[in-house]
């Protein structure tokens, strides 16, 4: 039985704080902790939640709850750099294709999670790195997407693509979206690029508003790092997730491999991804 559990709340968000009271009875007395940076920004919190740092969040807590929405559930998983802890999703946003948990099952669903009983899916993450002049500028561990694009002007930028020294494409547009399996129902999809089955070991490679009628979205294995150099003067923009960034001009690499650690989901016994696909997103309606 799971005697230490972990809160990510959506930031800002009263509903969150109202939530997590409500699902208290079916939390078996656990303790409940909280990243201290961010435990603030949720506005008042009950006594019973333990506010820590993030270092001892990922250490200590045995199952990690996320009340909000999917940029709730990225953020926990940001939180976990280094270990693989289950993680519920509790949806209070508008989609939820991540969390799938309303809170009227929360009283079923969560007592199944503490004992241990739920399925999960181990989710691929990649681990990337900007580098510029030989050292890297930035290194994050991302569950969704990588993305390099324009930042304000309408002109056409080059992004030389490759693996590792392999040529694979150059893509003349806006700009380039390197998706996991778990991002491609994001910013990929809206971009053009393919849904992934959860499970499958490969990362999605799509052009944003690419200028040639040839350029097309490309589904590749994760057997060999994947890079992405900007070979125009134009300013450009990498964002990880949606929640770090970093300037990427000439010059600059954007390289992405598959980590060793997964993100693990929990999932609602017998429902499954593709009922997700369309019920959440309308997929298949005529």
């Amino acid at each position: 039985m799971t005697r230490t559990i972990g809160v990510v709340l959506k930031s800002g968000s009263r509903e969150a704080v109202d939530a997590l009271t409500v699902v208290r009875p079916h939390l078996g007395g656990a303790r409940v902790l909280i990243e201290r940076d961010v435990s603030s920004a949720s506005g008042a919190l009950p006594d019973w939640v333990e506010p820590v740092d993030r270092l001892h969040f990922e250490a200590d807590s045995e199952l990690v709850l996320a009340l909000g929405g999917d940029g709730t559930i990225i953020h926990a998983a940001s939180i976990l750099q280094n270990r693989v802890v289950p993680i519920v999703g509790v949806n209070l946003g508008r989609i939820g294709f991540l969390a799938e948990v309303t809170v009227d099952e929360a009283a079923t669903v969560l007592p199944q999670a503490l004992a241990g009983e739920l399925p999960h899916s181990d989710r691929l993450r990649l681990d990337a790195r900007i580098v510029r002049e030989g050292r890297v500028a930035l290194r994050v561990r991302i569950l969704n997407d990588a993305v390099v694009a324009q930042l304000a002007l309408a002109r056409v930028a080059v992004y030389r693509i490759t693996r590792e020294r392999d040529f694979v494409t150059l893509v003349r547009g806006d700009g380039v979206i390197l998706a996991t399996p778990t991002g491609s129902t994001a910013y990929s999809m809206a971009a053009g690029g393919s849904i992934f089955e959860p499970s499958l070991d490969a990362i999605g490679l799509t052009p944003i508003c690419p200028h040639g009628l040839s350029q097309r979205p490309l589904v590749l294995p994760t057997d060999r790092a994947l890079s992405v150099h900007l070979e125009s003067d134009n300013p450009v923009f990498a964002t990880f997730d949606g929640q770090v960034g970093h300037d990427f001009k000439r010059g600059d690499t954007l390289v992405v491999e598959r980590s060793p650690i997964p993100t693990r989901l929990l999932n609602v016994p017998g429902r499954s991804h593709f009922e997700t696909l369309r019920r959440k997103l309308r997929w298949g309606e005529t």
